[in-house]
């Protein structure tokens, strides 16, 4: 779940990278945030955003367009993947339930209404709606999000959740019928990521992170790098988007399953090399792993404000000198979104306490008993098989 409703995903208390033979009191640990996750999800956001200014400057430059293309290969897999890592505790329990309304839907309900009238306002254009069923711009995410970890038990008792999901999304790209109500499309198409990281544990974390891997990391992204830059004018990136099937996109229905699959290794191997040069210790930039999802959801006021206001049409902004003002503009403004005092400004966006939204539980209840119903299975020895 959130942490505190300020992140899209909150940290463990047990780091994949620590090696630390000393364990803190169970309170204490409870309260420790993983300098690891923190950290790959603040370079994440980074990237997300720097990714959004990218898309009206890649026309005319045949790199950035390249860069553009590796970026979206693995950025939002990555968040996909780590949050759905930090889902696996979710049950359905009612206080878990009151977190995902309150940390998930407050937040998607607001910034679902204030994207559109943003645009009234800025862009003057008058045909922009609110509607909850629609998604506008970044928002798909909470949506997407939101249905994901509704269906994690699900996931938790499927024999083999990760290829059920991958085969979901190649019959969602193929499918052009598909209702666009809730960005259904690209939830069904991410889908693998958030169920691979429920499957995921603090060893494949470890595993990413050693040397060799790190090592390796290196070619394959100047490769990857040098691939994306082949494919600009032989690939759709709209495929990098996962939101419309194969017909939809002008190639026969076959094509889309074939290329999440193909999609869905190239993420995954970009993925681990991102992870495995992620820091583990703690960096000027960790505690901002924590305000991710005020970074995520403002920054697109910013990027879409000077859309609209046709900031991005001067011609200095695309060339290599204007791409890199508008590179660090970015990571800077979105770096301050993640700060405390703005966390603290949109804390009743971002973390609504909302108790009087719900119903107290009665303390007094007594809980049921429990029945025992059969005697304990006994292994060879004698010891007593207990179902945890």
């Amino acid at each position: 779940m959130f942490h505190a409703a300020s992140s899209l995903a909150p940290s463990p208390s047990s780091s994949p990278n620590e090696k630390d033979q000393q364990r803190p009191s169970p309170d204490r640990r409870a309260k420790q945030r993983d300098a690891f996750f923190d950290n790959a999800k603040y370079l994440a956001i980074v990237l997300v955003a720097v990714g959004h200014s990218w898309e009206p400057l890649k026309g005319g430059s045949r790199v950035l367009q390249a860069a553009y293309q590796f970026v979206y290969a693995f950025h939002m897999p990555a968040f996909i993947l780590i949050s759905g890592y930090f889902s696996r505790s979710f049950d359905g329990s009612p206080e878990r339930l009151k977190r995902l309304v309150t940390g998930v839907v407050v937040p998607y309900v607001v910034f679902e209404t204030a994207y559109p009238l943003f645009k009234q306002v800025v862009d003057h254009d008058h045909r922009a709606s609110v509607t909850l069923l629609d998604p506008y711009y970044l928002t798909w995410f909470l949506c997407a999000l939101f249905i994901w970890r509704l269906t994690t038990p699900i996931w938790k008792i499927v024999r083999h959740p990760l290829p059920v999901a991958l085969g979901i999304a190649m019959l969602a790209s193929a499918a052009p019928g598909i209702t666009g109500d809730l960005d259904l499309p690209r939830v069904l198409q991410f889908l693998p990521y958030f169920v691979l990281g429920l499957c995921l544990r603090p060893e494949h974390f470890r595993m990413v992170r050693n040397w060799p891997v790190r090592i390796a990391a290196v070619p394959v992204s100047v490769l990857a790098l040098v691939f994306s830059w082949w494919a600009v004018p032989r690939m759709d990136t709209e495929w990098l988007y996962h939101r419309a099937s194969a017909q939809e996109l002008g190639v026969p229905w076959w094509v889309g399953p074939v290329m999440q699959v193909a999609l869905f290794g190239c993420s995954l191997l970009l993925t681990a090399c991102f992870l495995s040069w992620v820091p583990g210790r703690s960096m000027w930039f960790t505690t901002l792993g924590a305000g991710t999802l005020c970074g995520y959801l403002l920054h697109g006021f910013l990027i879409k404000g000077a859309d609209y206001r046709g900031l991005f049409e001067h011609d200095w902004l695309h060339r290599p000198l204007g791409e890199i003002t508008v590179t660090l503009a970015v990571a800077a403004a979105v770096t301050l979104l993640c700060t405390k005092p703005v966390r603290w400004v949109f804390r009743g966006v971002m973390e609504p306490k909302m108790d009087w939204a719900f119903r107290k539980r009665d303390a007094a209840a007594p809980e049921p008993a429990r029945v025992q119903t059969r005697e304990p299975a006994r292994e060879r020895g004698g010891r007593e098989k207990v179902d945890a």
